[in-house]
C-alpha cells in the first residue's frame, strides 16, 4: 500500500526547500525595484530589472532543461540554491554598506532567473523519483498551493523589511536560500544522470523538449491553445480589468481589488485541487476554464462593478490553477524520466513566452475601441480558443501514463534504474503547466 504524502520524509523536505525559496524570492522581487527606484530615482531603471529577469527566465528554459537531464538532479538543485545564495549575500552587503550599484542589482535579477530555469525542471524531474504516479496531482497541487501562499505573504513581507531597512528583504531571501539547501541536501532520493554523446547543448538536445511535445497530438493541442493562446488572452483581460475599474488610473481601488481576486482565486484553486484529483479530469477541467474565461469577459463588458468582475476573475484563475496542475501532473506521468527536464522546461517555455505581450494587447485595445469592446474582441479569442479545445479530435484523446511511470523511479539512497515527465516568475518549483494566469 502507497504511503500517505504527509509520511513522504523527501517530498516534505523538497516542499520545505521550494517554501523557503519562493518566500524569499518573492520578498527581493519587490524589493528590487524599489531600491534601484530609491537608489536612481529612475522608474525606467526600476523597470530594467524585470525586463532583465523574463529576458533571462525565456533564454535559459531550454538550455536549463537539458542540464536538468544530464546533472543528478539532486545535486543541481543544492548548486543553484548554493550559486543563488552568493550573489544574495553579496547584494545584502552591497546594501546594507549603503550603495548598490546597479550592475550587481541586475546581476541579481538575471541570476535569479537563469538559476531558476535550471532548478525548477530539476524539481520536477526529481520528485517525479520521489512520489508515485497515482499521488502525482495531490503532490503538484500542494507545491502550486505553497507557491501561491508565498505569493500572498511575500511581497507584504518584503515591502515592511524594506521598510525597515533596504538590506533586510535580502538578508531573509539568504537566509531562506541557506535553508532550502539544507533541506535539498538531507533529501536521500537520488535521479540518475543521464548519460548521451554528444554535445550538451547542442539542437537536437535543445529542442527534445518540444519534439516530444509536438509528437503527442493531445500535449501538443493544449499547450498551443490553452497554453499560449489563453495565456496571452487572459494577460490582456486582467489588465484591461486593472485598467477599467481604476478608472483609468483615477482610482486603485477596484483595480486593486481584481487584481487582489485573480491571487485568491489561484490560492483557493491549489488548495481544492487535491480534493478534485485534477490528473484524472484534466480535459474536462481545461474545457471548464476556457469557457469560464469567455463567460468572464462578456460579464465584464457589460457592467460597471468591480465586484463582480472580481468574483469571475477568481472563479476563472481558479479553474485555470486546478486545470494547469492536472495538466502538469498527466506530463510527468507520460514523459519518460531521462526526458523529463527537457520536456517540463520546453511546456513551460511554451506557456511564457506569451505572456509579456497580453498587457500590451490589452492596453492597445483600450486605446483602440475602449473598455466595453476591449473585453468584447478578448472574449473573441477566447471563445475561438475554447472553441478549439473543445471539438478538435487531438484535444479529446489523453495520453496514457508511460510504460515505467506507474511507480516511483528512486528509492532513498539509491539511483533508479534508467526508463526509456512544472508556477512566478521564475518561481523555482511551479514552472511548466499551461496557465491562465499573470505570470510568475
Amino acid at each position: 500500500m502507497t504511503k500517505p504524502l504527509r509520511d513522504n520524509r523527501d517530498f516534505r523536505l523538497l516542499w520545505l526547500s521550494g517554501l523557503f525559496a519562493v518566500l524569499g524570492a518573492q520578498m527581493s522581487a519587490l524589493a528590487l525595484p524599489l531600491l534601484v527606484l530609491k537608489e536612481t530615482g529612475s522608474a525606467v531603471q526600476a523597470g530594467a530589472v524585470g525586463t532583465v529577469s523574463v529576458g533571462a527566465v525565456l533564454i535559459t528554459m531550454l538550455p536549463g532543461g537539458v542540464m536538468a537531464d544530464r546533472v543528478e538532479r539532486r545535486r543541481l538543485m543544492r548548486l543553484c540554491d548554493v550559486g543563488s545564495l552568493t550573489v544574495v549575500t553579496a547584494l545584502t552587503v552591497a546594501v546594507w554598506s549603503g550603495h548598490a550599484p546597479m550592475p550587481l542589482v541586475l546581476l541579481v535579477a538575471a541570476a535569479g532567473a537563469i538559476l531558476s530555469s535550471i532548478y525548477g525542471p530539476a524539481v520536477f524531474g526529481l520528485m517525479r523519483a520521489v512520489v508515485p504516479a497515482d499521488q502525482m496531482g495531490t503532490a503538484t497541487a500542494r507545491l502550486q498551493a505553497r507557491t501561491h501562499t508565498a505569493r500572498l505573504v511575500g511581497p507584504l513581507l518584503g515591502g515592511a523589511l524594506f521598510g525597515i531597512h533596504p538590506a533586510l528583504p535580502f538578508a531573509a531571501e539568504a537566509l531562506g536560500l541557506l535553508l532550502s539547501t539544507v533541506c535539498v541536501t538531507l533529501v536521500r532520493t537520488r535521479s540518475r544522470a543521464r548519460k548521451t554523446a554528444g554535445a550538451v547543448f547542442s539542437r537536437r538536445e535543445l529542442l527534445a523538449g518540444l519534439t516530444f511535445l509536438w509528437k503527442i497530438p493531445y500535449l501538443r493541442t493544449v499547450l498551443l491553445v490553452f497554453g499560449l493562446g489563453m495565456n496571452f488572452a487572459f494577460g490582456a483581460l486582467t489588465f484591461t480589468a486593472l485598467t477599467a475599474f481604476s478608472e483609468g488610473g483615477r482610482s486603485g481601488v477596484g483595480g486593486g481589488f481584481v487584481i487582489t481576486c485573480v491571487s485568491a482565486g489561484a490560492l483557493a484553486g491549489a488548495l481544492l485541487a487535491p480534493r478534485i484529483g485534477p490528473d484524472r479530469h484534466s480535459r474536462a477541467l481545461i474545457l471548464a476554464t476556457c469557457w469560464a474565461c469567455v463567460t468572464a469577459a462578456g460579464v465584464m463588458a457589460w457592467t460597471e462593478q468591480s465586484l463582480v468582475a472580481g468574483i469571475m476573475c477568481a472563479l476563472c484563475m481558479c479553474l485555470s490553477t486546478i486545470a494547469s496542475i492536472g495538466f502538469l501532473s498527466k506530463l510527468l506521468i507520460v514523459t519518460p524520466d531521462e526526458r523529463v527536464g527537457r520536456v517540463q522546461s520546453a511546456a513551460g517555455f511554451l506557456s511564457s513566452m506569451v505572456q509579456p505581450f497580453g498587457p500590451l494587447a490589452g492596453g492597445a485595445l483600450l486605446s483602440a475601441f475602449g473598455a466595453r469592446w476591449a473585453f468584447v474582441l478578448t472574449g473573441c479569442v477566447l471563445a475561438a480558443s475554447a472553441l478549439v479545445v473543445t471539438f478538435a479530435p487531438s484535444a479529446r484523446t489523453v495520453p496514457e501514463p508511460h510504460d515505467d511511470a506507474a511507480e516511483p523511479s528512486g528509492l532513498p539512497g539509491a539511483a533508479p534504474p534508467a526508463t526509456t515527465p512544472p508556477g512566478a516568475g521564475a518561481d523555482r518549483a511551479a514552472a511548466g503547466a499551461p496557465r491562465a494566469d499573470l505570470g510568475d
